[in-house]
């Protein structure tokens, strides 16, 4: 997008005003706020057309197709003609969305940079951050566990350095539950997923003791006694007690942590979780796929890359179900089955998805939220399609099943080993996943100047500069590779993640 023969001494080139994305598409996109009556890629407007909105570049029949991407978004509710403004006052779900894909998988060339600076575990896996995790196995002993978490900081964190803090994981399942079953299991899944997790030097986990996610659950052969404790609290004395006992059960867990030392990893073992939230008309266009391109680059030297949100993903799955092996195929199709089936028995659509949020940004459909959001998978094959927070196996780009909401599904990446999180967003999500490092991208500069405080690159420059996808993705991989190595994320500095572990609640609450 850059103009090659600019020189310092020549005017800059103009700022394009809209983008025409693909020479089958019958809408634009405004880069900036354009005023009725302008002339824009080769229409008059007929009305104001809001940043990151679109506009009719052809007459579109009441009925016919919207197509943005090359693929269909939307359908006319109403005759559009060249220069209107299109959105959800005369376009809506479509009945069908296309079935063409664009590309199959392409593997790149590995890039330069193969390694990072991480913490070697002795399961074989390598950690980002070295935490130490306060988990409840039952909302009961939530409370508990971010009274001793605060406890920790304060009294246990000042003489060990080497500890990145000690990070409550708390929720609101475990008691009121059936002890078998889809919702059960998936609880179970979770916490394993996390006490096992590469970023944690060492983890307590404090149970009630009546609760049906008992404690025996969770006890390990394979840590070292130094590394891993377990107690319920009815069985020290109440919580003041168990506050005193954990700091005493803390005490050779931080020892034992405080002596682990970051060392040369190769990028294989980074398991990237990618969300997007608070998307909007830039996403599809700038963030995404230049979050694509850098999991390109992640998968092409080795490490895994993990997509999700299932929901969001729903018109657009033809084009990973292009890139994948039948088995891979046959699961993804398998998932959209399900998600279809459980919003119609929970009279939900699938279709209520944008949000308000996503629809004042420009996002009209689920049609164009997904086609926008599968931008973050880049051109990699699909090496694989896994169960809600089921353990990553397989090396390379990945599918795995979950909401759209985004704490359940960064919940279940971590849970799967995500041991760092990038989180596209384009009006401004604040977020983090202890004990995974979040780092935050904006889909367009007037947010990363409007939030500085919480965004960590700025990929609006792509339509405001004329930044390469390319180049854009290939910054993103530094970033990734830097706050793996130990750089904190805006994220982190302000303290976020010690409220958002979110696990998937399914079946009935008894």
């Amino acid at each position: 997008m850059t103009d090659a023969s600019h020189t310092p001494d020549s005017p800059a080139p103009e700022r394009p005003t809209a983008i025409h994305l693909n020479q089958a598409d019958n809408v634009a996109v405004a880069l900036q706020p354009l005023a009725a009556g302008s002339q824009v890629q080769g229409v008059t407007l007929a009305a104001d057309i809001p940043l990151g909105h679109k506009f009719a570049v052809a007459a579109i029949a009441a009925g016919q197709p919207v197509v943005k991407y090359g693929q269909i978004m939307a359908a006319a509710t109403a005759p559009i003609a060249p220069g209107e403004h299109v959105h959800s006052h005369n376009a809506a779900m479509s009945d069908s969305h296309s079935d063409r894909a664009v590309q199959t998988g392409q593997r790149r060339e590995p890039p330069l940079r193969r390694s990072f600076m991480g913490y070697a575990r002795d399961s074989g896996r390598v950690g980002t951050r070295n935490f130490i995790g306060i988990m409840a196995s039952v909302n009961c002993s939530s409370t508990v566990c971010h009274a001793i978490a605060r406890a920790a900081e304060r009294e246990l964190l000042p003489r060990f350095p080497g500890i990145d803090g000690f990070a409550p994981i708390v929720h609101d399942q475990g008691c009121g539950m059936a002890g078998s079953g889809e919702g059960f299991d998936t609880l179970v899944r979770v916490l394993k997923g996390y006490r096992d997790h590469p970023n944690f030097g060492g983890v307590l986990i404090v149970g009630l003791g009546c609760e049906v996610n008992q404690l025996t659950l969770y006890k390990r052969d394979d840590w070292t006694r130094e590394r891993f404790g377990v107690f319920n609290i009815q069985e020290v004395g109440g919580s003041g007690s168990a506050v005193r006992r954990a700091l005493e059960l803390l005490e050779p867990i931080c020892e034992a942590a405080n002596r682990d030392r970051r060392s040369e990893q190769p990028v294989s073992g980074l398991v990237l979780g990618m969300q997007c939230g608070g998307s909007d008309g830039f996403s599809g266009i700038t963030a995404n796929p230049a979050l694509g391109v850098a999991s390109d680059l992640l998968v092409a030297a080795g490490g895994t890359s993990i997509l999700s949100e299932t929901p969001e993903i729903f018109g657009a799955e033809h084009l990973l179900i292009a890139r994948s092996d039948a088995s891979t195929a046959a699961r993804i199709r398998g998932m959209i089955d399900w998600w279809c089936d459980y919003a119609e028995r929970n009279g939900a659509s699938l279709d209520n998805n944008p949000s308000p949020g996503n629809k004042r940004g420009g996002l009209t459909t689920i049609l164009e939220k997904s086609l926008g959001a599968v931008a973050k998978a880049g051109q990699a094959p699909v090496a694989g399609a896994f169960a809600y927070a089921e353990r990553i196996t397989t090396p390379g780009l990945v599918y795995m099943d979950s909401p759209g909401y985004d704490p359940v599904s960064a919940t279940g990446q971590v849970a799967a080993g995500a041991n760092l999180i990038a989180f596209t967003t384009g009006r401004g999500s604040c977020f983090g996943a202890k004990p995974a490092p979040s780092i935050k991208l904006a889909s367009n500069g007037e947010l990363f100047r409007r939030m500085p405080e919480d965004m960590d690159i700025n990929c609006g420059v792509v339509v405001d500069e004329g930044v390469s996808l390319e180049d854009m993705g290939q910054r993103i991989y530094e970033l990734l590779l830097d706050t793996a190595s130990g750089r904190k994320s805006r994220s982190e500095e302000f303290g976020y993640g010690d409220h958002e572990f979110v696990p998937w609640k399914i079946g009935a609450t008894l």
